[in-house]
Protein backbone atom coordinates (compact mmCIF):
# COMPACT_ATOMS: atom_id res chain seq x y z
CA UNK A 1 0.00 0.00 0.00
CA UNK A 2 1.32 3.41 -0.95
CA UNK A 3 1.67 6.28 1.51
CA UNK A 4 2.69 9.92 1.51
CA UNK A 5 5.77 10.86 3.54
CA UNK A 6 6.04 14.55 4.45
CA UNK A 7 9.00 16.33 5.99
CA UNK A 8 7.14 19.29 7.48
CA UNK A 9 8.05 22.78 8.55
CA UNK A 10 8.88 24.12 5.07
CA UNK A 11 7.26 27.34 3.91
CA UNK A 12 5.31 26.87 0.67
CA UNK A 13 5.71 29.53 -2.02
CA UNK A 14 5.08 29.78 -5.72
CA UNK A 15 2.52 29.70 -8.50
CA UNK A 16 0.19 26.78 -9.20
CA UNK A 17 -2.38 26.04 -11.90
CA UNK A 18 -5.61 24.69 -10.45
CA UNK A 19 -7.02 21.36 -11.63
CA UNK A 20 -10.49 20.88 -13.11
CA UNK A 21 -13.36 20.08 -10.79
CA UNK A 22 -13.86 16.50 -9.66
CA UNK A 23 -17.41 17.21 -8.47
CA UNK A 24 -18.27 18.71 -11.84
CA UNK A 25 -16.46 16.24 -14.10
CA UNK A 26 -18.22 13.17 -12.74
CA UNK A 27 -21.87 14.23 -13.29
CA UNK A 28 -21.00 15.71 -16.69
CA UNK A 29 -19.37 12.44 -17.73
CA UNK A 30 -22.56 10.69 -16.63
CA UNK A 31 -24.65 13.24 -18.55
CA UNK A 32 -22.84 12.32 -21.77
CA UNK A 33 -24.89 9.09 -21.68
CA UNK A 34 -27.94 11.12 -22.68
CA UNK A 35 -26.47 12.54 -25.88
CA UNK A 36 -26.13 9.47 -28.09
CA UNK A 37 -23.20 11.16 -29.79
CA UNK A 38 -19.59 12.03 -29.03
CA UNK A 39 -18.82 14.47 -26.23
CA UNK A 40 -15.36 15.95 -25.64
CA UNK A 41 -14.79 17.09 -22.06
CA UNK A 42 -11.69 19.20 -21.45
CA UNK A 43 -10.00 20.12 -18.16
CA UNK A 44 -10.97 16.82 -16.49
CA UNK A 45 -8.61 16.08 -13.59
CA UNK A 46 -6.62 12.85 -13.64
CA UNK A 47 -8.20 11.07 -10.67
CA UNK A 48 -9.12 7.54 -9.70
CA UNK A 49 -12.81 8.56 -9.60
CA UNK A 50 -12.56 9.72 -13.23
CA UNK A 51 -11.19 6.32 -14.23
CA UNK A 52 -13.99 4.64 -12.25
CA UNK A 53 -16.61 6.67 -14.13
CA UNK A 54 -14.90 5.74 -17.41
CA UNK A 55 -15.09 2.04 -16.52
CA UNK A 56 -18.80 2.32 -15.76
CA UNK A 57 -19.47 4.10 -19.06
CA UNK A 58 -17.54 1.46 -20.98
CA UNK A 59 -19.40 -1.32 -19.15
CA UNK A 60 -22.69 0.18 -20.36
CA UNK A 61 -21.54 0.04 -23.98
CA UNK A 62 -20.15 3.55 -24.42
CA UNK A 63 -16.70 4.15 -25.85
CA UNK A 64 -14.81 6.26 -23.34
CA UNK A 65 -11.14 7.21 -23.41
CA UNK A 66 -9.23 9.62 -21.21
CA UNK A 67 -5.83 11.24 -21.71
CA UNK A 68 -4.17 14.62 -21.17
CA UNK A 69 -7.09 15.86 -19.07
CA UNK A 70 -9.59 15.23 -21.86
CA UNK A 71 -12.38 12.65 -21.79
CA UNK A 72 -13.86 11.61 -25.13
CA UNK A 73 -17.15 9.75 -24.71
CA UNK A 74 -19.26 8.27 -27.48
CA UNK A 75 -22.61 7.09 -26.13
CA UNK A 76 -24.21 6.09 -29.43
CA UNK A 77 -24.64 2.50 -28.27
CA UNK A 78 -25.93 1.32 -24.90
CA UNK A 79 -25.58 -2.44 -24.62
CA UNK A 80 -26.81 -2.93 -21.04
CA UNK A 81 -28.71 -0.99 -18.40
CA UNK A 82 -27.19 -2.76 -15.40
CA UNK A 83 -24.13 -1.54 -13.48
CA UNK A 84 -22.32 -4.17 -11.44
CA UNK A 85 -22.01 -3.82 -7.68
CA UNK A 86 -18.22 -3.92 -8.00
CA UNK A 87 -18.18 -0.84 -10.23
CA UNK A 88 -20.82 0.98 -8.16
CA UNK A 89 -18.70 0.54 -5.03
CA UNK A 90 -15.72 2.29 -6.60
CA UNK A 91 -17.18 5.81 -6.29
CA UNK A 92 -19.62 7.46 -3.92
CA UNK A 93 -21.42 9.48 -6.60
CA UNK A 94 -22.11 6.46 -8.81
CA UNK A 95 -25.81 6.60 -7.85
CA UNK A 96 -26.31 9.47 -10.34
CA UNK A 97 -25.93 6.94 -13.15
CA UNK A 98 -29.46 5.89 -12.18
CA UNK A 99 -31.07 9.10 -13.44
CA UNK A 100 -29.10 9.19 -16.68
CA UNK A 101 -29.61 5.53 -17.63
CA UNK A 102 -33.29 5.70 -16.68
CA UNK A 103 -33.73 8.87 -18.72
CA UNK A 104 -31.97 7.35 -21.73
CA UNK A 105 -33.46 3.84 -21.74
CA UNK A 106 -36.45 3.75 -19.37
CA UNK A 107 -34.85 1.12 -17.15
CA UNK A 108 -31.76 0.54 -15.04
CA UNK A 109 -30.34 -1.69 -12.33
CA UNK A 110 -27.83 -0.32 -9.83
CA UNK A 111 -26.69 -1.01 -6.27
CA UNK A 112 -25.81 1.14 -3.29
CA UNK A 113 -22.75 3.31 -4.04
CA UNK A 114 -19.33 3.18 -2.38
CA UNK A 115 -16.64 5.83 -1.72
CA UNK A 116 -15.86 7.66 1.51
CA UNK A 117 -17.48 6.61 4.79
CA UNK A 118 -19.08 9.86 5.89
CA UNK A 119 -22.05 8.41 7.68
CA UNK A 120 -25.56 7.95 6.38
CA UNK A 121 -26.19 9.37 2.94
CA UNK A 122 -29.60 7.86 2.18
CA UNK A 123 -30.88 7.75 -1.39
CA UNK A 124 -34.54 8.00 -0.40
CA UNK A 125 -34.83 11.40 -2.10
CA UNK A 126 -33.41 9.93 -5.32
CA UNK A 127 -35.85 7.00 -5.35
CA UNK A 128 -38.84 9.15 -4.43
CA UNK A 129 -38.09 11.52 -7.30
CA UNK A 130 -37.69 8.70 -9.82
CA UNK A 131 -41.04 7.26 -8.72
CA UNK A 132 -42.72 10.64 -9.22
CA UNK A 133 -41.31 10.64 -12.74
CA UNK A 134 -42.94 7.31 -13.55
CA UNK A 135 -40.43 4.68 -12.49
CA UNK A 136 -41.39 1.48 -10.73
CA UNK A 137 -38.61 0.59 -8.28
CA UNK A 138 -37.94 -2.53 -6.28
CA UNK A 139 -34.97 -3.69 -4.23
CA UNK A 140 -33.60 -7.19 -4.61
CA UNK A 141 -30.68 -8.31 -2.40
CA UNK A 142 -28.99 -4.91 -2.52
CA UNK A 143 -29.82 -4.23 -6.16
CA UNK A 144 -32.13 -1.36 -7.10
CA UNK A 145 -34.20 -2.28 -10.14
CA UNK A 146 -35.95 0.59 -11.94
CA UNK A 147 -38.35 0.37 -14.86
CA UNK A 148 -40.69 2.84 -16.55
CA UNK A 149 -43.72 0.91 -17.91
CA UNK A 150 -44.33 3.47 -20.68
CA UNK A 151 -40.64 3.42 -21.67
CA UNK A 152 -40.11 7.15 -21.06
CA UNK A 153 -40.09 9.08 -17.79
CA UNK A 154 -42.43 12.04 -17.47
CA UNK A 155 -42.07 15.45 -15.87
CA UNK A 156 -43.05 16.08 -12.27
CA UNK A 157 -43.05 18.68 -9.54
CA UNK A 158 -40.51 17.60 -6.93
CA UNK A 159 -39.85 19.35 -3.61
CA UNK A 160 -36.70 18.16 -1.88
CA UNK A 161 -36.71 18.07 1.94
CA UNK A 162 -33.02 19.04 1.84
CA UNK A 163 -31.07 20.68 -1.03
CA UNK A 164 -29.14 17.49 -1.81
CA UNK A 165 -26.53 17.85 -4.55
CA UNK A 166 -26.75 14.20 -5.60
CA UNK A 167 -30.55 14.13 -5.69
CA UNK A 168 -30.68 17.39 -7.65
CA UNK A 169 -28.19 16.00 -10.18
CA UNK A 170 -30.09 12.73 -10.52
CA UNK A 171 -33.40 14.51 -11.15
CA UNK A 172 -31.82 16.83 -13.73
CA UNK A 173 -30.23 13.90 -15.55
CA UNK A 174 -33.53 12.05 -15.64
CA UNK A 175 -35.65 15.09 -16.53
CA UNK A 176 -33.78 16.56 -19.52
CA UNK A 177 -35.16 13.86 -21.85
CA UNK A 178 -38.45 13.31 -19.99
CA UNK A 179 -41.91 13.90 -21.42
CA UNK A 180 -43.02 17.31 -20.15
CA UNK A 181 -41.89 19.81 -17.54
CA UNK A 182 -40.05 19.02 -14.31
CA UNK A 183 -39.80 21.53 -11.47
CA UNK A 184 -37.32 20.98 -8.63
CA UNK A 185 -38.06 23.02 -5.52
CA UNK A 186 -35.40 23.46 -2.82
CA UNK A 187 -32.77 22.34 -5.33
CA UNK A 188 -29.05 22.40 -4.56
CA UNK A 189 -27.35 25.62 -5.67
CA UNK A 190 -23.72 24.47 -5.84
CA UNK A 191 -21.58 25.78 -8.74
CA UNK A 192 -21.13 22.20 -9.94
CA UNK A 193 -24.92 22.00 -10.50
CA UNK A 194 -24.64 25.09 -12.69
CA UNK A 195 -21.74 23.55 -14.61
CA UNK A 196 -23.77 20.39 -15.25
CA UNK A 197 -26.70 22.48 -16.51
CA UNK A 198 -24.41 24.57 -18.72
CA UNK A 199 -23.10 21.39 -20.33
CA UNK A 200 -26.61 20.00 -20.86
CA UNK A 201 -27.81 23.28 -22.38
CA UNK A 202 -24.92 23.10 -24.83
CA UNK A 203 -26.22 19.63 -25.73
CA UNK A 204 -29.68 21.04 -26.42
CA UNK A 205 -31.43 20.74 -23.03
CA UNK A 206 -33.97 23.31 -21.84
CA UNK A 207 -33.04 24.17 -18.24
CA UNK A 208 -33.49 27.38 -16.26
CA UNK A 209 -33.08 28.44 -12.64
CA UNK A 210 -29.84 26.59 -11.82
CA UNK A 211 -27.94 28.42 -9.13
CA UNK A 212 -31.25 29.25 -7.44
CA UNK A 213 -33.57 27.15 -5.30
CA UNK A 214 -36.03 26.36 -8.12
CA UNK A 215 -34.94 24.64 -11.34
CA UNK A 216 -37.31 24.21 -14.28
CA UNK A 217 -36.58 21.60 -16.97
CA UNK A 218 -38.56 21.08 -20.17
CA UNK A 219 -37.78 17.63 -21.49
CA UNK A 220 -36.39 17.12 -25.00
CA UNK A 221 -36.72 13.93 -26.99
CA UNK A 222 -33.09 14.02 -28.00
CA UNK A 223 -29.84 15.73 -27.07
CA UNK A 224 -26.64 16.01 -29.09
CA UNK A 225 -22.92 15.88 -28.35
CA UNK A 226 -20.66 18.86 -27.79
CA UNK A 227 -17.23 19.98 -26.64
CA UNK A 228 -17.12 21.42 -23.13
CA UNK A 229 -14.55 22.69 -20.62
CA UNK A 230 -15.00 21.64 -17.00
CA UNK A 231 -14.96 24.37 -14.34
CA UNK A 232 -12.03 24.72 -11.88
CA UNK A 233 -12.07 22.74 -8.63
CA UNK A 234 -13.05 25.06 -5.79
CA UNK A 235 -12.27 22.45 -3.10
CA UNK A 236 -8.78 21.80 -4.49
CA UNK A 237 -8.43 25.60 -4.41
CA UNK A 238 -9.35 25.63 -0.72
CA UNK A 239 -6.88 22.79 -0.14
CA UNK A 240 -3.85 24.58 -1.55
CA UNK A 241 -4.81 27.87 0.09
CA UNK A 242 -4.99 25.99 3.41
CA UNK A 243 -1.59 24.34 2.87
CA UNK A 244 0.14 27.62 2.08
CA UNK A 245 -1.56 29.60 4.86
CA UNK A 246 -0.69 26.89 7.42
CA UNK A 247 2.99 27.11 6.50
CA UNK A 248 3.13 30.92 6.50
CA UNK A 249 3.72 31.03 2.76
CA UNK A 250 2.74 32.85 -0.39
CA UNK A 251 0.77 31.57 -3.39
CA UNK A 252 -0.51 32.63 -6.77
CA UNK A 253 -3.23 30.21 -7.84
CA UNK A 254 -4.28 30.42 -11.50
CA UNK A 255 -7.24 29.11 -13.54
CA UNK A 256 -9.56 29.67 -10.56
CA UNK A 257 -13.29 30.31 -10.53
CA UNK A 258 -12.95 33.19 -8.10
CA UNK A 259 -16.63 33.81 -7.34
CA UNK A 260 -17.20 30.11 -6.53
CA UNK A 261 -14.49 30.21 -3.84
CA UNK A 262 -15.92 33.23 -2.00
CA UNK A 263 -17.59 31.27 0.86
CA UNK A 264 -14.20 29.79 1.77
CA UNK A 265 -12.05 32.87 1.12
CA UNK A 266 -14.29 35.10 3.25
CA UNK A 267 -13.57 32.86 6.27
CA UNK A 268 -9.87 32.36 5.51
CA UNK A 269 -9.39 36.15 5.41
CA UNK A 270 -10.41 36.27 9.08
CA UNK A 271 -7.22 34.36 9.95
CA UNK A 272 -5.08 37.35 8.97
CA UNK A 273 -4.09 36.15 5.51
CA UNK A 274 -3.87 38.78 2.80
CA UNK A 275 -5.93 37.58 -0.16
CA UNK A 276 -6.37 39.35 -3.49
CA UNK A 277 -8.38 38.15 -6.46
CA UNK A 278 -8.16 39.30 -10.06
CA UNK A 279 -9.52 37.71 -13.23
CA UNK A 280 -9.01 33.96 -12.72
CA UNK A 281 -6.26 34.29 -10.10
CA UNK A 282 -5.99 34.30 -6.33
CA UNK A 283 -2.97 35.71 -4.52
CA UNK A 284 -2.46 34.72 -0.87
CA UNK A 285 0.17 35.84 1.61
CA UNK A 286 0.21 34.42 5.12
CA UNK A 287 1.98 35.68 8.21
CA UNK A 288 4.04 33.68 10.67
CA UNK A 289 0.97 32.50 12.61
CA UNK A 290 -2.72 32.47 11.72
CA UNK A 291 -5.41 33.96 13.95
CA UNK A 292 -8.31 31.83 15.11
CA UNK A 293 -11.64 32.55 13.41
CA UNK A 294 -13.84 34.51 15.76
CA UNK A 295 -17.25 33.49 14.40
CA UNK A 296 -18.46 29.89 14.49
CA UNK A 297 -17.67 28.14 11.20
CA UNK A 298 -20.90 26.43 10.16
CA UNK A 299 -20.95 24.09 7.17
CA UNK A 300 -24.04 24.68 5.05
CA UNK A 301 -25.28 24.04 1.51
CA UNK A 302 -23.98 26.54 -1.03
CA UNK A 303 -23.59 29.50 -0.72
CA UNK A 304 -22.65 28.62 2.85
CA UNK A 305 -19.26 27.36 3.99
CA UNK A 306 -18.62 24.06 2.16
CA UNK A 307 -18.51 20.85 4.17
CA UNK A 308 -15.73 19.62 1.88
CA UNK A 309 -13.49 22.43 3.15
CA UNK A 310 -14.12 21.88 6.85
CA UNK A 311 -11.22 19.44 7.45
CA UNK A 312 -8.89 21.59 5.35
CA UNK A 313 -9.44 24.79 7.30
CA UNK A 314 -9.47 22.99 10.64
CA UNK A 315 -6.06 21.49 9.86
CA UNK A 316 -4.68 24.97 9.21
CA UNK A 317 -6.25 26.42 12.37
CA UNK A 318 -4.91 23.83 14.84
CA UNK A 319 -1.81 26.02 15.25
CA UNK A 320 -3.65 29.36 15.09
CA UNK A 321 -3.60 31.93 17.89
CA UNK A 322 -6.84 31.43 19.81
CA UNK A 323 -9.85 29.12 19.64
CA UNK A 324 -11.97 28.31 16.59
CA UNK A 325 -15.33 26.53 16.69
CA UNK A 326 -16.68 24.37 13.86
CA UNK A 327 -20.26 23.16 13.43
CA UNK A 328 -20.78 20.35 10.89
CA UNK A 329 -24.33 20.39 9.55
CA UNK A 330 -24.10 18.20 6.44
CA UNK A 331 -22.55 14.81 7.31
CA UNK A 332 -22.67 12.78 10.52
CA UNK A 333 -19.11 11.44 10.47
CA UNK A 334 -17.05 14.32 9.14
CA UNK A 335 -14.77 14.73 12.16
CA UNK A 336 -12.92 11.44 11.68
CA UNK A 337 -9.74 13.34 10.81
CA UNK A 338 -9.59 14.91 14.28
CA UNK A 339 -8.03 11.80 15.85
CA UNK A 340 -5.08 12.09 13.47
CA UNK A 341 -4.70 15.81 14.21
CA UNK A 342 -4.77 15.15 17.96
CA UNK A 343 -2.11 12.47 17.47
CA UNK A 344 0.02 15.21 15.87
CA UNK A 345 -0.43 17.45 18.91
CA UNK A 346 -3.65 19.36 18.16
CA UNK A 347 -6.09 20.32 20.93
CA UNK A 348 -9.56 19.45 19.58
CA UNK A 349 -12.71 18.60 21.52
CA UNK A 350 -15.62 17.10 19.60
CA UNK A 351 -19.17 17.00 20.93
CA UNK A 352 -21.78 15.96 18.41
CA UNK A 353 -21.85 18.45 15.54
CA UNK A 354 -19.38 20.82 17.22
CA UNK A 355 -15.58 20.75 17.28
CA UNK A 356 -13.65 23.21 19.45
CA UNK A 357 -10.10 23.81 18.19
CA UNK A 358 -7.69 25.48 20.60
CA UNK A 359 -4.58 26.59 18.76
CA UNK A 360 -1.30 25.00 19.87
CA UNK A 361 2.21 26.33 19.32
CA UNK A 362 3.23 23.56 16.96
CA UNK A 363 2.42 20.10 15.60
CA UNK A 364 4.79 17.16 15.38
CA UNK A 365 4.96 14.49 12.70
CA UNK A 366 3.18 11.17 13.22
CA UNK A 367 1.95 8.10 11.39
CA UNK A 368 -1.69 8.69 10.47
CA UNK A 369 -4.29 7.14 8.16
CA UNK A 370 -6.67 8.89 5.78
CA UNK A 371 -10.22 7.61 6.24
CA UNK A 372 -11.89 9.84 3.66
CA UNK A 373 -10.96 12.19 0.84
CA UNK A 374 -11.05 15.63 2.47
CA UNK A 375 -9.91 14.37 5.88
CA UNK A 376 -6.87 12.88 4.13
CA UNK A 377 -6.14 16.20 2.44
CA UNK A 378 -6.44 17.85 5.85
CA UNK A 379 -3.72 15.53 7.13
CA UNK A 380 -1.50 16.74 4.29
CA UNK A 381 -2.16 20.34 5.42
CA UNK A 382 -1.21 19.43 8.99
CA UNK A 383 1.82 17.40 7.96
CA UNK A 384 3.24 20.27 5.93
CA UNK A 385 3.10 22.62 8.93
CA UNK A 386 4.29 20.05 11.49
CA UNK A 387 7.84 19.53 12.72
CA UNK A 388 9.37 16.26 11.58
CA UNK A 389 8.09 13.39 9.47
CA UNK A 390 4.43 12.62 8.86
CA UNK A 391 3.46 9.38 7.11
CA UNK A 392 -0.07 9.22 5.71
CA UNK A 393 -1.48 5.82 4.72
CA UNK A 394 -4.85 5.17 3.09
CA UNK A 395 -3.99 7.64 0.34
CA UNK A 396 -6.31 5.96 -2.16
CA UNK A 397 -8.92 8.29 -0.63
CA UNK A 398 -6.78 11.35 -1.44
CA UNK A 399 -6.18 10.15 -5.00
CA UNK A 400 -9.93 10.22 -5.60
CA UNK A 401 -9.90 14.01 -5.55
CA UNK A 402 -6.39 15.40 -6.13
CA UNK A 403 -4.37 15.26 -9.30
CA UNK A 404 -0.75 14.35 -8.42
CA UNK A 405 -0.93 16.11 -5.07
CA UNK A 406 2.70 15.36 -4.21
CA UNK A 407 3.93 17.00 -7.43
CA UNK A 408 1.89 20.14 -6.70
CA UNK A 409 3.27 20.38 -3.16
CA UNK A 410 6.86 19.83 -4.31
CA UNK A 411 6.37 22.54 -6.95
CA UNK A 412 5.65 24.94 -4.07
CA UNK A 413 8.73 23.87 -2.11
CA UNK A 414 7.28 21.23 0.17
CA UNK A 415 9.08 17.98 0.93
CA UNK A 416 6.71 15.13 0.14
CA UNK A 417 7.18 11.71 -1.43
CA UNK A 418 4.90 8.89 -2.50
CA UNK A 419 6.40 5.59 -1.38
Amino acid sequence: MQKLVINGGKTLRGELKLQGSKNSSLPIMVASLLCGEECVLKNCPELTDIYSASRILNSLGCRCRFSENTAVINSQNISTTEISEKLMLEMRSSIIFMGAVLGRTGECTVSMPGGCELGSRPIDMHLSAMRKMGAEIKEDYGRIICRVPSGRVHGARISLPFPSVGATENIILCAVTADGETVINNSAREPEICDLCSFLRKCGADISGDGESRIVINGRKKLHGCEYRIMPDRIACASYLSMVSATGGELILTDVGVSETEPFISVLEQTGCSIYTYDDRIYLRSGSRLRAVRDRIRTMPHPGFPTDAQALLMSALVTADGTSVFEENIFDCRYRHTDALVKMGADIQVLGKVAVVKGVAKLHGANVEATDLRGGAGMVVAGLSAEGITEISGISHIDRGYEKIEEAVRHLGGEIQRV
